[in-house]
């Protein structure tokens, strides 16, 4: 069997006015389901408050065509920001 080197991608996702932008980012998040290996929410809460913004950590899997399309949707939602962190390296 050949080793393939493959591609370990990570997006983070910055949400603004993430109680309105639910709706769309979930639908999202859901229709690329089987391309999302972990999914970590984060945003700032205390007994004062619970922020408006948020931050999803994704690690991806599968196709990276099909990887890079839901960036793309994510990222043209309004207040909606994706960057990435693509790790290359052979399979073990």
């Amino acid at each position: 069997m050949q080793n393939k080197r493959e591609k370990h991608i990570i997006y983070g996702v910055h949400v603004q006015d993430r109680l309105s932008r639910v709706p769309d980012v979930q639908a999202l998040l859901t229709e690329y389901g089987c391309n999302i290996r972990s999914r970590i929410g984060l945003h700032h809460v205390d007994n004062n408050v619970c922020s408006h913004q948020g931050l999803i950590l994704l690690e991806m899997f599968g196709d990276e065509a099909e990887c890079r399309k839901l960036a793309a949707k994510l990222t043209a939602l309004d207040g909606v920001e994706v960057q990435q962190m693509i790790f290359d390296h052979q399979p073990d």
